[in-house]
């Protein structure tokens, strides 16, 4: 044999080998189903989901991969899909130098991946009280809890109105869009809700775009409130808020709730507004 085809079977017998994954106490061995390539920084993709997983709309879970070090590499991830989905789905960026994510993101169908077993999170309307209005207050990848909420029947029993207002540097980045502003038609479970009760409010900040600005600006010039019912401002007394997003954003928008009179819940103290604290969409 010479030595360019030596060199070749070697290379072929080292690199084509495929990582196996083994499930652990924690973690259970998911098979990829889709990925959609929204942009060259914005991906979603779907896993299977485990017959005995159980979810509450808005929670999130630890995914991951196996590390250059041979363990389990994980993140915490929203959960995209509603808790009825048979697939679980996660919106994620795409970071070329990060541990986790430069990997992730050339995943494909076929390919294995890591799922936690147990969900948690505090964007679950068990943490709010009840009110009339809910505000879904969400930048860059924040979107997905929402995207899980928004597809739950349940919520739109316990809220009259619900709005999702996401908040985006460039009009690519509005994931989502499509189905979002056909008010989920299609849908199996909420399509006849949702046409009725879901606003969608995307908002681009470094494009232009019909509507352009943070969404603190759009509390404060009251664009936010049109062709809403009840009042041009956030009300405490009947409207909830769940905020998903950037430190800054959580920061900025948590502060003017509270100097409103808002007070933040939690699964053990319903109140007004929740935040995810877990980690930074």
């Amino acid at each position: 044999m010479s030595d360019h085809k030596a060199e070749a079977a070697t290379l072929a017998s080292t690199t084509l080998e495929p990582i196996v994954l083994e499930p652990t106490a924690a973690l259970t061995v998911e098979e990829v189903l889709s990925v959609h390539h929204w942009n060259d920084h914005l991906f979603s993709f779907k896993i299977t989901r485990p017959a005995s997983f159980r979810f509450r709309s808005g929670e999130f879970i630890m995914i991951g991969l196996q590390g250059d070090n041979g363990k389990p590499l994980l993140r915490a991830y929203s959960i995209a899909s509603p808790s009825w989905a048979e697939e679980i789905e996660f919106l994620s960026i795409k970071v070329e130098d990060g541990p986790l994510t430069s990997k992730l993101q050339k995943i494909q169908p076929g390919d294995h991946i890591y799922l936690g077993r147990k969900p948690v999170g505090t964007l679950v309307t068990d943490a709010l009280s009840p009110g009339k209005r809910l505000f879904l207050f969400g930048s860059g990848t924040g979107l997905a809890p929402f995207l899980s909420l928004i597809r739950d029947p349940d919520v739109y029993e316990a809220f009259e109105q619900v709005i999702v207002v996401h908040s985006v540097r460039t009009v690519a980045d509005l994931a989502f869009r499509e189905e979002l502003e056909s008010q989920l038609a299609g849908d199996p479970l909420v399509e006849d809700q949702a046409l009725l009760q879901l606003t969608y409010v995307p908002t681009v900040t470094r494009e232009e775009f019909h509507t352009t600005g943070r969404i603190n600006t759009l509390i404060d010039n009251g664009r936010l409130f049109e062709g809403l019912k009840g009042e041009a401002r956030l009300v405490p007394e009947s409207d909830r808020v769940m905020l998903c997003g950037s430190m800054a954003m959580n920061k900025d928008i948590a502060a003017m709730l509270e100097g409103l009179g808002f007070v933040e819940g939690s699964n053990n103290k319903p109140a007004d507004f929740v935040i995810e604290r877990a980690f930074v969409g």
